[in-house]
């Protein structure tokens, strides 16, 4: 019989799975009995057959003879299920968006080219593992020969492209580490706003918007105007956003590229189309939690790991679970569909999670440009010309544009003030070798010992991590990793001038930074709080200042230390932990408070004795939390700033607003506590009054998830009717918990839709490897007509788990569907 290499045929009989009985205790079991649907598959490029099960939750199980053809399967499977995503994802970083979606990407596609690395490639090799090259190629070529077999079976072309009509592009091995601007980034941002506030109102009104720690008095570096322009940043902001599709950026008109015939000049030429795009949610609270828990504080008498990263939300997730197994490496977690191997979970002896260790990797350098020649900016005693790169974007429906990227010494320029003859540069430790965002995990995926794994970690770039770590012989530790400058004389806090006074001296050595290991107290956990040791010399090193607010570590801690013995439940029940303890301090401040207002008088009765916990069905968590977010804030600057200074940055940092409210005489003056209550009182009527408006006259049918919501959209909804985003957005979901809860839900103050929080969940039990459970919003697949795409949803919502099978007869038992890849000469 004659076949083309990729011929799909079905097998002649489908074999029907016995009865399965419960996994493991206490979790899900599967229907008596299951067809598994059998396809197999010549695939080009593959040394030795191999092989898919797919689950019943859609985790992929891949099974190859070989490490080489295993990263080329799980290349081939994320194509197979989150082709659009991955193409969508190195296209942004790429800055190749214009190719397929017209002339109103040109600018994004530029400031994204601006921030590749574009160093040596075997120098970038090297800083991950030996094989690491290797890894990369196999993996992408596995990408595209599903790229290949698409085009032999065009009907089983992904929506999006058929919707827009592209194919997706092929892949090459440096397209997965030479993309750094998907890294969640650092205080770039923070930096800017705070010379903002400094320029306005002075560094003393920046001691409300964010908390230094550990205490630290920054100050405006010797020969900086802190008077930036406006826009600084907004080639920064394009260059690290996601790409969001709108009718508008979809015109593909020939006249849209003319519009753009003049950006290859140092200054980045107006884009009113791209401004219309939709602007991606704040994401400056992105976090994670992550405990590990020794066996003599375990429940079952094995460590635990349990991790919950905190991201933006979307659809499908960011984060795809898989197991990668062969005769000498058998990983299962989750990662990034675009990257080989997974960077949380286990490798069969150990386990290992992470969330953000907050280094400082990033300074914005102001530049004095020559009068004579703006092509030239000072550099110590002479001018130093930029370099130039031209490049050229293809553009879809019009001629290509020319480009000039432009660079300094330090990095990318991202603005030129051309009236007051300044630059901006982006110096990022991003852009050093082996900066490629989670690529590192090949280094430590192998790891089988705590010394092992604090050695594939000193060379780990980005992004800066609490790794927490657990093995099957009981030990536990933490093992902190991340590039981080060496500033001899200033603190990365504000902009600095780019005349040479300001250089990095270095880098910090990986064995530079703290760690513990088999903690005295049984277990470590980390929640992107500051956790420097006392001891550790921040003075010197100045690793960073600025960290997420505490509260999600402080009721974490709380309740592990609370538990004489911690169960896999327990690690569960604390992932989806809704207790804020910054809303429990607020109770405790209105207690004592008394009111003749009738809206601030029903307010402090609904709020008397409630115990902080922002469910989705409390009235207490809706009157709260838009009294925090809307109303607290504003009038706690009011109180304490000019109007000039308070509107110099929005909200102010929560912890030191509470400290303040504590303690009023730190800041409120003569008659603190009388001028403390007044701002609690009149702020609360005024929300009383707003969710009232929100949610109806009857406090009792009041519900915070009725204004929260949880949203998962596909980057297709602007751009398609209701009943196909209905189809692929998931959500809305009435949602719990806000930025201080451990399960955490960050949302948009003016709409409350949650933006981010844990989408991806993992319990991991040490040892007993098929007992361990995760959870993965809105499901595994990329498809929206596959059930897999929004079935993990309700389990999602309900704080509910699958289990992480890990042995193969496991898997075979709850298996699905099986993919039985050849090679194509066979």
């Amino acid at each position: 019989m004659t076949r083309t290499p990729f011929a799909l045929r079905y097998a002649a009989t489908s074999v029907v799975l016995a009865a399965i009985s419960a996994l493991s205790a206490g979790l899900p079991t599967l229907a008596a009995a299951r067809e598994i649907q059998q396809q197999v598959l010549h695939v080009p490029g593959l040394a030795q057959p191999a092989d898919i099960l797919i689950d019943h939750w859609g985790v992929p199980h891949i099974y190859a003879k070989t490490e080489s053809d295993a990263f080329f399967v799980q290349g081939f499977n994320a194509a197979r299920d989150r082709l659009f995503q991955i193409d969508l994802w190195r296209r942004r970083g790429l800055g190749t968006l214009s190719e397929v979606f017209g002339p109103s990407y040109v600018e994004q596609d530029r400031a994204s080219r601006l921030f590749l690395y574009r160093g040596d490639m075997q120098t970038e090799w090297q800083r991950y593992s030996p094989d690491a090259q290797q890894i990369a190629t196999r993996f992408v070529a596995g990408i595209n020969a599903y790229i290949d077999w698409l085009k032999l079976h065009p009907e089983q072309m992904p929506y999006e492209f058929r919707k827009l009509d592209y194919q997706p592009a092929k892949w090459a091995p440096e397209d997965v580490v030479r993309i750094r601007s998907h890294g969640l980034t650092r205080n770039l941002t923070s930096e800017v706003a705070r010379a903002n506030v400094a320029c306005k109102a002075g560094l003393a009104a920046d001691e409300l918007r964010v908390g230094l720690q550990p205490p630290w008095q920054t100050q405006v570096p010797d020969g900086l105007d802190p008077c930036l322009p406006k826009d600084v940043l907004k080639v920064f902001d394009l260059a690290t956003r996601n790409a969001v599709l709108t009718p508008a950026a979809l015109s593909h008109a020939s006249d849209g590229a003319a519009a753009h015939a003049n950006t290859n000049t140092l200054a980045l030429a107006s884009n009113d189309a791209a401004d219309d795009r939709i602007e991606d949610p704040d994401e400056t609270s992105e976090g994670s939690n992550n405990w590990v828990v020794a066996p003599g504080k375990s429940a079952t008498g094995r460590a635990i790991m349990a991790n919950d990263p905190h991201r933006a939300y979307s659809a499908p997730s960011l984060r795809y679970i898989a197991q990668i197994s062969t005769p000498t490496l058998n990983i299962i977690g989750a990662g990034e569909p675009s990257l080989p191997a997974v960077s949380i979970g286990h490798n069969g002896t150990i386990a290992f999670g992470l969330t953000i260790f907050n280094i400082d990797q990033e300074d914005l350098y102001v530049y004095q440009l020559n009068p004579d020649n703006p092509g030239e900016y000072r550099y110590r005693d002479g001018w130093e010309p930029f370099r130039v790169i031209h490049e050229t974007i293809d553009v879809r429906g019009g001629a290509p544009v020319p480009v000039d990227l432009t660079f300094t010494r330090h990095g990318p320029v991202i603005d030129v003030d051309g009236e007051h003859h300044r630059a901006f540069a982006v110096r990022s430790a991003w852009l050093e070798p082996g900066m490629s965002p989670y690529f590192g995990s090949v280094g430590y995926m192998r790891a089988r010992t705590f010394a092992q794994f604090q050695h594939s970690m000193l060379n780990w770039g980005a992004p800066t991590e609490n790794q927490v770590y657990a093995d099957v012989h009981g030990n536990i530790g933490w093992v902190p990793g991340g590039l981080a400058p060496k500033r001899p004389n200033w603190d990365g806090l504000m902009p600095v001038p780019g005349d040479g006074r300001y250089e990095w001296a270095g880098f910090w050595r990986g064995d530079q930074l703290p760690s513990i290991y088999n903690p005295k107290q049984g277990y470590f956990t980390s929640s992107n709080q500051m956790n420097l040791p006392d001891d550790y010399p921040y003075r010197e090193r100045k690793l960073g200042f600025e960290w997420t607010n505490g509260s999600r570590h402080e009721r974490i801690d709380e309740v592990l230390k609370g538990l004489p013995k911690v169960s896999l439940e327990d690690s569960e029940r604390l992932q989806n932990d809704l207790v804020s303890i910054p809303a429990q301090r607020l109770v405790a401040l209105l207690a004592p408070l008394s009111s003749d207002d009738p809206d601030t008088h029903a307010a402090l009765a609904l709020l008397k004795g409630w115990n902080g916990e922002v469910r989705a069905d409390s009235a207490q968590a809706a009157l709260e939390e838009v009294w925090f977010s809307r109303h607290l804030g504003k009038t706690f600057k009011a109180a304490l700033l000019s109007q000039t200074a308070a509107a110099t940055f929005g909200a102010p940092d929560p912890a030191v607003m509470l400290d303040t409210l504590e303690h009023p005489e730190q800041r409120f003056g003569t008659d603190a506590a009388a001028k403390r209550d007044a701002v609690l009182l009149k702020s609360l009527g005024e929300a009383w009054a707003e969710v009232r408006s929100l949610e109806g006259a009857d406090a009792t049918q009041w519900q915070w998830g009725k204004l929260q919501t949880n949203l998962n959209a596909h980057p297709f909804a602007a751009i398609v009717d209701d009943a196909m985003r209905a189809k692929l957005n998931v959500g809305p979901l009435a949602k719990g918990g806000d930025p201080f809860t451990p399960n955490q839900s960050t949302y948009r103050v003016n709409d409350f839709v949650q933006t981010n929080g844990p989408s991806f969940r993992v319990v991991v039990d040490v040892g007993n490897w098929d007992n361990s459970r995760a959870v993965n919003l809105p499901g595994q697949s990329g498809d929206p007509d596959s059930p897999h795409y929004r079935d993990l949803a309700p389990l999602w919502l309900k704080g509910a788990y699958f289990p992480l099978l890990y042995s193969r007869k496991a898997v075979e038992a709850a298996t699905e569907t099986k993919l039985h890849l050849v090679p194509a000469s066979q």
